[in-house]
Formats: C-alpha cells, structure tokens, sequence
C-alpha cells in the first residue's frame, strides 16, 4: 500500500529548486573542518523525493561532512499494524539507508548515523514499547523523537500531518510520556517554531 499525502499537506511545502541553488556558488570557508550535519530529511511523496542520492549530492558540495543526523519527517510509515508502531516503518527506512553508506561504497559521509523518530507522547507511559522498537528498528542509531507541538489558531498555517493543541505539553499524559523518553536515555524535540504571517 502506498502512503498517502494529501494535497493540504503538500501545500505546506516547496519543492527545491536546483536551477535557482545552481545560480550562485560560495567559497568552502573552512574544507577542512570536520562536520555533523544535525538535521536533515528523506522523504519520497507523492511527485516529491528527498532520498539518498539527493542527500549525498549536497553532502559532497565540498564541505568536510562525515555525518548526518536524521529527523522525523513523517516518511515511509508502516502500511499496516497499531498507529503507535506506524513510525517504526520510518526509523526502520532511515536505518538502512544509514547501513548503505556505513558500507563505504558512497564516500566517506555516514547518513544517518543518528536517527531522530516519531513516538506519540500523548500515549503517556504506554510510550515504552514503541520507543522499545525503534531502538530495535535502528540498529544502534536511535537517539530520540520528535513530536511537534508547534500550533497555530489558523489552519492555512497549521500543517495537517502535524496536528497539535494550545497546552499540549501541558497535559499530564504527554508530561508522563516525557517522563519515560527521558528515563530510557532518549533526546526530545519539540519543533515549537511559531509560523504565524501577517499580510
């Protein structure tokens, strides 16, 4: 079964556009300079890809990158099986491609050596077992999850894949859920970013 965006949630995003990042080149400052890229997606929706190749192609633009650290983008979902373990599927995705290039067929970059996923933190204690399997699922990558909170009251603003409330991290069901991330080791991102426009 394929996964399914809908067009709301692709609205929310822009394509990228290589011809307009290929009109203008800056010097590597410091080629040298060993980094650890913290943040970055893989995705493939419909029409739109962000995979590997893609990753490895601005990761080799001159810069000294020797990883990177993968982050929840809601991408290749479990098909099948409770909501709670649909974003295994994901950690399960990034891992692999982390075990491609820990190969060292495609350079020296090692993608996704740390995996950011998804866990519902409104599920409380019952959080532990899907954090559990993506631990299993991430073949010793796993770090923590991201669970977005950032609310706006307009819903051209909120993006639809990622629903969130006013008080949300108030409630004691996602405290309680917090509250086993942090016993079990594992970072946590809020994503609180304020996306509010005015005209």
């Amino acid at each position: 079964m394929a996964q399914v965006t809908s067009a709301a949630e692709t609205a929310n995003y822009l394509h990228v556009r290589n011809d307009w990042l290929a009109r203008r080149k800056e010097d590597i400052l410091e080629p040298e300079l060993p980094i650890i890229d913290p943040h970055h997606h893989l995705w493939d929706r419909d029409g739109w890809r962000y995979l590997l190749d893609d990753l490895l192609a601005d990761t080799n633009s001159g810069h000294n990158i020797l990883a990177t650290v993968f982050v929840q983008a809601r991408a290749m979902l479990r098909a099948d099986g409770p909501a709670e373990l649909k974003p295994i599927g994901e950690t399960e995705f990034v891992n692999g491609v982390a075990a491609m290039t820990a190969s060292g067929i495609y350079g020296k970059v090692r993608a996704c050596a740390g995996i950011v996923g998804h866990a519902d933190m409104t599920l409380g204690g019952r959080v532990e077992p899907v954090l559990e399997a993506h631990a299993r699922a991430g073949g010793g990558r796993f770090r923590g999850i991201r669970h977005i909170i950032a609310y706006d009251a307009d819903p051209q603003v909120m993006n639809p894949g990622n629903p969130a409330w006013p008080g949300m991290l108030a409630e004691a069901k996602f405290r309680e859920g917090l509250k086993t991330l942090a016993r079990m080791g594992y970072s946590y991102d809020c994503c609180s970013i304020a996306r509010s426009w005015t005209s």
